[in-house]
């Protein structure tokens, strides 16, 4: 089966002046797309042509699995940024304070973790045994290779702040969280083990 780039949950110009609208033309309509079309050529007539994207992320490697990731990996990206101001779950914030004080120390651990990644990435917060943990991935690789339930991401490739920020990371960090969707990482949250993940199967 072909795969389809997802439909924003917003419109291009909604998270200015955070994000831009040409870093979303940029980011979602060239990278983004990239990734679904060079995926859709690599598995055509294929093992991987009707299976799963997390199938695919779990089992391919080289270039299949880099594409395949990637396109997971910018669907959570966007899933996870909302136009409105969103609070997590007061279960979810007790768990934060739990395992990380306060939502303001959370906070610092998380940015830090991505203002650290060397290179490109992703710096992900994952459901690792009923812990909330702050896990650093470079290039593609994601939290699904590994088993771990994905709650947010944030991604550093400078392809996602180049246009706005230069190579000012920090800023554009700060600006992401503010558009943080806590409904959807709460909902992630609170799903079970064997829960699909955003849809997928």
């Amino acid at each position: 089966m072909a795969f389809e780039l997802m439909k924003l949950p917003f419109e291009e110009a909604a998270l200015e002046p955070m994000i831009s609208a040409e870093t979303i033309q940029y980011h979602y309509g060239k990278h983004h797309q990239g990734y679904v079309n060079n995926l859709n050529k690599l598995i055509e007539g294929g093992k991987y042509a009707d299976a799963s994207l997390l199938d695919i992320i779990r089992k391919s490697k080289g270039p299949t699995f880099n594409n395949a990731a990637q396109v997971f990996n910018h669907d959570f990206y966007w899933y996870g940024l909302s136009t409105e101001k969103t609070s997590p779950s007061t279960v979810l914030m007790d768990k934060i304070e739990h395992d990380h004080g306060s939502m303001e120390d959370f906070k610092d651990a998380f940015l830090n973790a991505a203002a650290s990644l060397f290179g490109s990435g992703w710096v992900w917060l994952v459901n690792q045994n009923g812990s909330l943990a702050i896990k650093k991935y470079s290039n593609a690789e994601t939290p699904i290779k590994d088993g771990l339930r994905p709650l947010l991401v944030c991604d550093v490739w400078e392809h996602a702040y180049y246009i706005d920020q230069r190579n000012n990371r920090a800023a554009y960090l700060e600006n992401w969280w503010k558009l943080i969707n806590w409904k959807f990482v709460s909902d992630n949250w609170a799903a079970k083990e064997d829960d699909p993940i955003i849809g997928y199967n």
